[in-house]
């Protein structure tokens, strides 16, 4: 039998508990490797991931057999075990419970990618997209 044919892409953001910053310079790819890890895991294509001190942005394309509840549940807390028992054992780290899932089209690819993979010179630059930063906006309401 034939699988599916689906181009299901989600842009997901989360932050760091109460935005501290720390997803530090030495924390930073290794916790992205673990998200990507995961997500593969879960048949899922990492195509980007980035952030800064206190946010994630991962856009992926989404398998058909698995929720993305599911997938940021275990991505989050695959990537905060890894800092709390691997990486830095007893120290402070976690990600706040909420988080943003956006779906875009295919065409929407190449921007949502470059903006997720510059988030730091945006940042900086404080040349943000609103509608893909979101889910900050809303937790202080």
């Amino acid at each position: 039998m034939r699988e599916p044919y689906t181009q299901l892409y989600v842009h997901l953001v989360w932050a760091t508990w109460d935005r501290l910053p720390l997803i530090t310079p030495k924390l930073e790819p290794r916790i992205y490797a673990a998200i990507a890890e995961k997500c593969r895991e879960h048949k899922c294509l990492p195509i980007a991931i980035g952030g800064i001190e206190d946010h994630m942005h991962v856009l992926t394309r989404f398998h058909t057999t698995v929720a993305i509840a599911t997938l940021v549940k275990e991505t989050k807390g695959s990537s905060s075990h890894l800092v709390t028992h691997a990486i830095m054992p007893g120290a402070f780290f976690k990600w706040q419970g909420a988080y943003g899932a956006f779906t875009i089209r295919k065409s929407e690819i190449p921007t949502v990618k470059a903006y997720i993979e510059n988030q730091k010179r945006h940042h900086a630059e404080n040349k943000l997209f609103p509608e893909l930063e979101e889910v900050f906006e809303q937790d202080e309401k």
